[in-house]
């Protein structure tokens, strides 16, 4: 491992990465769950996908989350969309930016899609106590 790009990508998590609710799940979770199948699994996360594509100038975290959210909506991956729209929360995304992400994708993704997305956003917002006023 690459110390610089591991460490770039550790913080990078952190920023997105809820630290008071233990029942939320966290990237650093995913790579818990799968380390005695794929131990290098941790490296592709940590130092590819956050210190290589994450840290890439261009984009804030906002915006990166809104591309992830619209992405895994439109693949239909809904247990790492549920994971996306809590690190959108703890990012800062308002509950409208999320929601209004997801509808924005009836045209290119469908119906069904969209609705099983925002029966996470409903679960999420539960969990995390938000409101779409908020």
């Amino acid at each position: 491992m690459e110390t610089n790009r591991y460490q770039r990508g550790l913080d990078i998590i952190k920023e997105y990465t809820l630290t008071d609710n233990e029942e939320i799940g966290t990237h650093m979770d995913i790579v818990a769950a799968f380390k005695d199948l794929a131990p290098d699994l941790e490296s592709y996360i940590v130092e590819f996908a956050f210190g290589d594509i994450y840290s890439r100038e261009g984009l804030t975290n906002k915006q990166r989350t809104i591309a992830t959210i619209a992405s895994l909506v439109t693949l239909g991956t809904e247990p790492q969309l549920e994971l996306h729209i809590n690190t959108g929360i703890t990012i800062g995304l308002t509950p409208k930016e999320i929601v209004g992400t997801i509808v924005h994708l009836i045209p290119y993704t469908g119906f069904p899609r969209v609705l099983n997305a925002l029966k996470l956003v409903k679960k999420v917002f539960a969990q995390r106590n938000v409101k779409m006023n908020d």
